[in-house]
């Protein structure tokens, strides 16, 4: 039986907001990882008190790409700069469509000469992928896909993040010795418990840490080591709730829509897609409804990349990359919700943790923005929503208004108010978190 592609999906939905468009859908799950193991708002602070231990291994997809054009062929699907890309180095990887606008994001590690691993969602591998395919690039790929979708078998890879104000004191404690110094998004070989990996530092709260990556096999025994090591630190162990909400502190937006639903120069790459692929079953909801699926597309610029973008090499999207550049619209913040309509709409015990809907935000009647990423911040005492919002509207301290709710889709008119309620918040930087805005990336 053939296997339906997105265009597929697409076509037979009428547009591809039908095909997305899914009212109250769950967010994401972390699969195989307990979702606490102390409480999922004790697990949220760790980082900021004392040290937390996450274990990624389950949860991202990896891309293994290797051959003598490997580099070649990442330089022509992505904006990033190449240049002085030193092994054990690791980029925000930032493809774009011929439009400009992202893809989405990942993080890109260059393991070898010729060898590199991209994780992350599989929406920026599928892109790398099918150019890899198409291309004639002489490189070798491989998709090792999160532990929910993987019908067998182990991760090739274990991801262990310890991060906090006593990380380094974990470290030290569990290595015998502080490990060499290492530049921000770079990474150097350790060994514990006689297995070899990398200590890459990096991580997702915005604290001090590393993030260390191996051979899956050689997993256990190290994290053995990195628990033990972290107890009498006072180490609290990071289940999926509080993981999954970790990047709204940060100033991290995880999934923008991918930009390649409509360009008629993709319609080969959406027949490439399987309908049942992250980018056919990730749904679309909230209070934001646009029958135009462009509207929820996005440019690295909006994201906060364009630092990383560089012009010193060709790449698909360069010519509306540059066009773009002194003309964004919106700005990335974080809107701090009022703690009175949180417990009037939430009711003072509820439950709410984590979305990632399109609400509306509003200033007055005039629509302003769009959430992406929206969760309960225990620390913070109330709900934060990482936003795009429009550059008239996002000095701090500016009031605006979530609209939350669910729209029905087809058919209701895009901007309906009935039954939605109205969530007065508060524009603040993003990353909310201080010492990630201000510390994080130091020596990079």
């Amino acid at each position: 039986m053939t296997v339906p592609s997105l265009q597929d999906g697409i076509d037979k939905a009428g547009s591809p907001t039908k095909l997305l468009w899914k009212p109250n859908a769950a967010p994401f799950k972390v699969p195989v990882i307990a979702p606490e193991f102390v409480g999922w708002r004790e697990e949220q602070g760790a980082s900021d008190r004392s040290v937390a231990f996450s274990d990624l291994s389950h949860h991202m997809s990896d891309l293994f790409i290797e051959g003598p054009d490997a580099a070649r062929l990442l330089r022509a699907v992505s904006a990033n700069d190449y240049e002085n890309f030193v092994v054990g180095q690791a980029k925000q990887f930032i493809p774009v469509t011929v439009g400009g606008n992202i893809v989405t994001d990942g993080i890109l590690m260059r393991d070898g000469e010729n060898k590199f691993t991209l994780s992350g969602v599989p929406a920026a591998q599928s892109w790398v992928n099918y150019h890899a395919t198409k291309g004639g690039y002489n490189v070798s790929v491989s998709v090792d896909p999160d532990s929910g979708v993987r019908k067998s078998g182990d991760p090739v890879l274990f991801r262990y993040q310890v991060q906090g104000p006593r990380a380094l004191e974990l470290v030290e404690r569990a290595f015998g010795s502080p490990l060499p110094k290492t530049k921000f998004f770079h990474s150097t070989l350790v060994s514990l418990a006689g297995k070899s990996f990398r200590a890459f530092r990096h991580g997702m709260t915005g604290q001090p840490g590393y993030e260390f990556v191996g051979a899956y096999q050689d997993g256990a025994a190290v994290k053995e080591l990195l628990l033990s090591a972290g107890k009498p630190l006072g180490l609290i162990h990071v289940g999926g709730l509080a993981y999954a909400t970790n990047g709204i502190d940060s100033g991290w937006i995880p999934t923008p829509t991918p930009a390649i639903y409509t360009a008629p120069e993709l319609a080969d790459y959406r027949r490439f897609l399987s309908l049942f692929s992250f980018e056919g079953q990730k749904p679309l909801h909230g209070t934001f409804y646009s029958e135009n699926i462009e509207d929820y597309y996005c440019s690295p610029y909006e994201l906060g990349y364009g630092k990383s973008i560089a012009f010193n090499h060709e790449f698909i999207g360069r010519e509306a990359l540059e066009r773009a550049k002194d003309r964004v619209p919106r700005t990335k913040v974080t809107l701090v919700v009022n703690v009175d309509d949180v417990r009037e709409v939430f009711g003072r015990d509820h439950g709410f943790i984590l979305s990632y809907a399109r609400y509306r935000i509003e200033s007055g009647s005039q629509l302003v923005g769009m959430t992406f990423y929206t969760g309960y911040i225990d620390p913070a005492g109330t709900v934060l929503a990482l936003s795009l919002i429009d550059k008239a509207h996002a000095t701090p301290g500016t009031p605006v208004t979530v609209v939350w709710g669910e729209h029905p889709g087809s058919g209701a008119p895009s901007d309906i108010a009935e039954g939605f309620a109205r969530l007065r918040a508060t524009v603040q930087p993003a990353p909310y978190n201080e010492f990630a805005r201000t510390q994080y990336r130091k020596n990079s």
